[in-house]
This record gives C-alpha cells, sequence and structure tokens, in this order.
C-alpha cells in the first residue's frame, strides 16, 4: 500500500471514534471476506482478536455468518451498511441509515463505517492493485538492469 493509503486506514482503523477498535477491525474484515483478499482478512483477524483478548473464536463466528453472530445489533447494522457499499454503493439508501440509527449507531459511526468500507472496497477490492502493478514494475526494472550489466 502507499503511504497514503496506510495513514488514511491507520486513521479510520484506529483513530478518536466511538466504535472500538475491534469494531471497526471487524468491518474490515467483513469487507474483506466478500473481495476474498486473504492478506488483509488474515491480518484484520488477527488485530481483532488481540482486541477482543485472544477470542479467535468469535471472530470466526463474525467472518462466517453476522446475522448469526452473538454481536450487539448495532454492530450487526454497521456490518449490514457495509454490505451495501462493498457491491454498489447505489443499493445504500435512506432507510438502511435510519435503521442503523434506530439500533444506536450515531452519525459518525455510520460515516466511519462506510469510509472502513470503502477503503477496504478500494484496497482489496478486484481490479484494484496497486501492489501488483508495482511488483510487475519492479521485475521488469530488475530484467532491464540484469540485461544491461549482461551486456557490459
Amino acid at each position: 500500500m502507499e503511504p497514503d493509503t496506510l495513514i488514511a486506514t491507520d486513521v479510520l482503523l484506529r483513530g478518536l471514534n466511538t466504535l472500538a477498535p475491534a469494531e471497526r477491525e471487524l468491518i474490515a474484515i467483513h469487507v474483506s471476506v466478500t473481495n476474498s483478499c486473504a492478506y488483509c482478512v488474515t491480518i484484520h483477524s488477527a488485530i481483532a482478536a488481540h482486541y477482543l483478548g485472544g477470542d479467535d473464536q468469535f471472530v470466526t463466528q463474525v467472518k462466517q455468518n453476522f446475522r448469526e453472530a452473538p454481536i450487539p445489533e448495532k454492530l450487526r447494522a454497521l456490518l449490514s451498511l457495509a454490505d451495501k457499499v462493498k457491491g454498489d454503493s447505489k443499493n445504500l439508501t435512506d432507510s438502511d441509515i435510519q435503521r442503523a440509527r434506530k439500533k444506536g449507531a450515531t452519525d459518525l459511526e455510520i460515516h466511519d463505517t462506510l469510509l472502513i468500507a470503502s477503503m477496504f472496497c478500494m484496497c482489496n477490492g478486484k481490479g484494484w492493485r496497486p501492489y501488483k502493478t508495482y511488483a510487475r514494475r519492479s521485475r521488469a526494472s530488475e530484467k532491464r538492469k540484469f540485461k544491461r550489466k549482461a551486456k557490459a
């Protein structure tokens, strides 16, 4: 990830907020599971489990089916909002936002949930892999350097 992306991710996941760090990590995990980003799922699962006192089993329950997991209704509503973003954000409606508010989510928590979901859609979503592009360019650059050395 680019340095600016890392800073933004750090602010979203660990900055001042009324959402607990574990809740923010669970939102990131939820989007990453859907986007099939094994790296993000693995690392953010470990971080969430750390915040939850090492409860890997709880994190697994949320990953497998947040609708059935033993989580607060507010978090369930926020994960539902993240669901709306990870597909086509046009699916997100005012009634979705109202439902989250009724479950106790503040406007800031809704805002941050949508930002976290959007960030992880961008970073681990299909079709956007800047680190793969960078790695490809880097390998091509190394091949050119090798050829120049071989000719010399």
